[in-house]
């Protein structure tokens, strides 16, 4: 019973304290097979060169770190589409603002832009347009959303459809 007692009241005099470092177990890595060095052959052929970044999918917005960009329209045209594809594509030459010029693809059915048009551009290229790394955002700036639009309304810029009242 004393001992009982001792023990609550000086935990420390009933058993020794043990540190926290043997306690925790010997880190250990997932493969046990050991890992070569590399050769003098390999190491002379360049195995240590780091690996060479990635290029940017839209350079000209990733360079100044912008989701968007102003731009004047310098000239309105079609595009061929590669191989397999056939059909008119919409681009435009655009001088940005921060003095690039770039080909943007135009989305939708139509459009009323011309030269010196003002434009908002972002990133994403259209797959079937060589050299075509940008698109133009509908229904900003100069370039108005598409007409008669139903679905996926939000990314060409149109506005939800007036319903049509009864009796009136």
């Amino acid at each position: 019973m004393a001992a009982q007692i001792l023990r609550c009241l000086w935990p420390s005099l009933a058993r020794p304290a043990i540190p926290k470092t043997f306690l925790k177990a010997p880190v250990r890595s997932f493969s046990t097979t050991p890992v070569p060095n590399a050769t003098l052959n390999q190491v002379l052929r360049g195995c240590r060169k780091p690996q060479r970044a990635r290029h940017a999918v839209s350079p000209a917005l990733s360079d100044t770190l912008c989701p968007q960009q102003k731009g004047v329209c310098l000239k309105v045209g079609i595009t061929r589409p590669k191989k397999p594809n056939s059909g008119e594509r919409k681009t435009a030459r655009v001088r940005l603002s921060s003095g690039r010029m770039i080909t943007a693809y135009i989305p939708g059915e139509g459009h009323n832009i011309q030269q010196h048009s003002v434009v908002l551009v972002r990133g994403g290229r259209s797959q079937d347009c060589p050299g075509v790394r940008y698109h133009l955002v509908r229904g900003a700036l100069d370039l108005a959303g598409v007409s008669n639009r139903m679905s996926s309304r939000s990314k060409y810029g149109t506005k939800k459809p007036k319903k049509a009242s009864v009796g009136a």
